[in-house]
């Protein structure tokens, strides 16, 4: 077994290769590196089973068996390089969490996390006798964690306890206050757990379902949204838009125009001021300053002084006082009935 030192200089398609060399049949070699895509794209049963004129069941027992040989080797410390490959996946979860995603753990062991790379970490791993492996699946990504701490059983379960807490949370949430409502103590652990589904998604260090546009926004209307929302405040089409070039959205090159055209046609945004914006959530209508006007008299039911006009449809438009007079004045839907107090007209 060779020194923990000279593993970290092999690269990791020497060791896979040190591996399957180990391998007697040349054909079982394919078969592991082509199903687990370690040096190329993975390939399925059926494709594997069409190249070597076998049927994919047969590759699926052959996979299992080659698998299962590695993993006793492993286990018997009689495979070359898989011990000090363990310890550095060890050193890695056990500071952070205990449990990642291959792409994450990928990244944190290697110089280019590719896609290759990822794989090739992923069919180490499972050969690690003091390690599990979560094949991906359509609520779990490929991930890693540490056999002392979970099982599959187990690590399922406490992912589902984070899902159900964060739905009755009812909106994106920082982990910790996620991890204390859910009853773990670490916090990193929570976060390291949560990373595994593909249920949940985290943006600006809040956690939340992957449906929801404030933690997985799916297009520039769901990124508008999540710019007002963060900033909690009505916003320039301009602002919106260098604020997005800013973000932590994973595609974030949109002109300024398109934000515009997004900002008219979605009924979650409303105009109330020249090029300003906010969400219709916080209280405000469509319509022009006669209309704010008009909705506030009513209200009202009563005559208002203008002041106090103006005090109410500014809670609702990002106008100049000025204009809110002389629509006031200037529309015949509005009466004055005394000293600078104003009704709505018959």
């Amino acid at each position: 077994m060779i020194e923990t030192e000279t593993v970290a200089a092999l690269s990791t398609e020497q060791l896979v290769g040190d591996i399957l060399a180990t391998i007697e049949r040349e054909r079982e070699r394919e078969i592991v590196a082509r199903r687990f895509g370690l040096f190329d794209r993975k390939e399925t049963l059926e494709q594997i089973g069409e190249m070597l004129g076998i049927t994919r069941e047969r590759v699926r027992q052959l996979e299992k068996s080659v698998v299962t040989r590695l993993r006793t080797s492993a286990e018997q410390g009689t495979l070359p390089h898989i011990s000090d490959f363990q310890a550095k996946l060890l050193e890695q979860l056990n500071a952070h969490g205990k449990v990642a995603r291959v792409s994450n753990l990928t990244a944190l062991i290697a110089e280019d996390p590719n896609r290759v790379e990822q794989a090739r970490t992923a069919f180490l791993a499972k050969l690690c006798p003091e390690l599990i492996v979560i094949s991906e699946d359509d609520h779990f990504y490929y991930s890693v964690a540490i056999k002392s701490a979970y099982d599959e059983k187990s690590l399922k379960a406490a992912v589902a306890n984070i899902i159900e807490t964060i739905k009755k949370i009812g909106e994106p949430e920082s982990i910790e206050k996620i991890a204390e409502q859910a009853k773990i103590s670490d916090a990193q652990q929570a976060e390291a757990l949560a990373s595994t589904s593909k249920a949940l998604a985290t943006l600006n260090n809040r956690w939340g379902l992957i449906k929801w546009p404030m933690v997985n926004p799916k297009n520039i209307r769901d990124k508008i949204y999540v710019i007002l929302k963060e900033h909690g405040k009505h916003l320039h089409f301009n602002e919106i838009a260098e604020a997005i070039k800013a973000s932590e959205f994973k595609r974030k090159d949109v002109t300024t125009q398109a934000i515009h055209n997004e900002l008219i046609k979605d009924k979650r945004f409303v105009l109330i001021g020249r090029g300003i914006y906010a969400l219709k959530e916080w209280g405000y209508a469509k319509g022009t300053v006669a209309d704010i006007i008009t909705e506030v008299l009513k209200k009202a039911n009563e005559p208002l002084h203008r002041d106090e006009i103006v005090k109410r449809v500014l809670e609702s438009r990002y106008v100049k006082e000025t204009t809110i007079l002389l629509n006031l004045q200037g529309k015949s839907q509005f009466k004055r009935v005394a000293k600078a107090t104003y009704e709505l007209a018959e």
